[in-house]
């Protein structure tokens, strides 16, 4: 291993040649992580104004203050978890968007039965109990929470040691605080960094839309306020549903590219419908609802994309790079969605619809071009290592902690 080329903190833990962890020890290492960093990301991703002014200054600096949280989370994920563990990792804290619907509904109709004419109105005490709430989970976070395995000193010395081992086969690196300018080339000029890019975009400009104007889709179908905000609460489980189910197809087969494309065909089934049936009874009611719960099977897409980046990401620059400009294509799609549902266009939003459609069609193209790109980088290293160039053999991680990017180590592996 190359120290010179290994950030320092790791430097004190990790070992010349690497840890033989056996299935036991790592289970244990393992708990006392979930322990201490999963049960944080799960729960965080779970003000008093008057005037539209003030709620759009406040909603935007909550926006600022809150678009850490995603980007820190799947380098944390990256830095605590196995590769193999990750997807999963990334969903748990990813599916309580799903739980925050659930419980914020259930906190919405609560707080609507505040009567008027008081101190506050009903939605400033919700966002004050919200906020609330926010800040002393913050203070706790800072207690609780590691920055890094090195610094916890809430864990046995060697047992840091081994949780500094135990991703050393990622060859993702886990911590180095040099910029390599080589690195961020290397990330704008990478074809699996725009498709990821794509991915988030593509994914997000529906989702938005679908999750922004939920409440008026429902209620379009005849539903009263309190069955929409009902309904909506069951949207919420439906995508908790629909994250858990990916996750387990993708560990029993190892298939993710694959698997993100199947859970977009309901999207474009559900889409199809809500453009052609018209609600003329009741049954027609439930069919279009149980439509439009389907066109969100595509948040297992947008999981998976995240959970590719910390698996196929290798060299601190370059992921930071990549993990940037997938939460700016991420948070373009969200700010483009909502502008598609055009007013006039109402109740069936055909314009929306089909703009959706056009997603679906581009992100089976992106999908494509991703896994054919990540399949053919694996066998020209797997023909080297056939051919006997030790530096391709993937057996051998000694280098996982030198900061090398995914295309500088011939060892690296995509998963796909």
């Amino acid at each position: 291993m190359k120290y010179g080329r290994v950030d320092q903190e790791i430097a004190k833990y990790a070992t010349a040649t690497g840890v033989e962890i056996a299935p036991e020890k790592n289970s244990r290492l393992k708990k006392l992580i979930d322990r201490r960093v999963l049960g944080i990301m799960v729960f965080t991703i779970s003000n008093v104004a008057k005037t539209f002014t003030q709620i759009v200054v406040l909603r935007t600096l909550l926006g600022v203050f809150e678009s850490v949280c995603q980007p820190s989370f799947l380098i944390m994920s990256a830095m605590w978890y196995k590769r193999e563990e990750q997807t999963a990792i990334v969903t748990y804290w990813y599916m309580m968007n799903g739980m925050q619907q659930i419980v914020g509904g259930l906190l919405a109709y609560c707080f609507t039965l505040i009567k008027p004419g008081g101190a506050l109105k009903s939605w400033q005490a919700l966002f004050l109990a919200y906020g609330c709430v926010s800040v002393l989970w913050g203070f706790f976070v800072l207690w609780w929470l590691p920055d890094s395995p090195m610094k916890a000193k809430c864990f046995k010395e060697e047992d840091k040691v081994l949780m500094v081992e135990r991703v050393r086969s990622n060859q993702t690196g886990l911590q180095n605080k040099v910029f390599r300018p080589e690195q961020f080339k290397e990330a704008l000029t990478d074809v699996q960094t725009w498709c990821y890019c794509g991915v988030a975009m593509l994914t997000t400009l529906p989702t938005s839309g679908l999750g922004g104007f939920a409440n008026i889709i429902i209620k379009s179908f005849g539903y009263t306020v309190l069955q929409t905000q009902l309904l909506a609460m069951v949207l919420g489980a439906f995508i908790i549903v629909i994250l858990l189910s990916s996750t387990w197809i993708v560990k029993k087969t190892g298939q993710n590219v694959f698997v993100m494309m199947a859970y977009c065909a309901p999207a474009v089934i559900g889409t199809t419908v809500l453009m052609t049936v018209r609600n003329t009874s009741k049954s027609k009611e439930a069919g279009l609802l149980f439509s439009y719960y389907i066109c969100l099977s595509f948040w297992a897409t947008s999981t998976l994309n995240i959970s590719m980046i910390s698996r196929n990401v290798a060299g601190q620059t370059k992921k930071s790079v990549v993990v940037a400009m997938h939460f700016i294509f991420w948070a373009a799609g969200n700010a483009i969605g909502p502008q598609v549902f055009l007013s006039w266009d109402a109740p069936r939003y055909f314009i929306a619809f089909s703009t959706h459609m056009g997603c679906y069609a581009l992100l089976f193209i992106d999908l494509i071009i991703l896994r054919w790109y990540l399949v053919r980088q694996n066998r020209k290293r797997d023909a080297l290592a056939a051919a006997g160039v030790a530096e391709a053999d993937p057996s051998n991680a000694v280098h996982g902690f030198e900061d090398l990017t995914d295309k500088a180590n011939l060892r690296f592996r995509y998963m796909y």
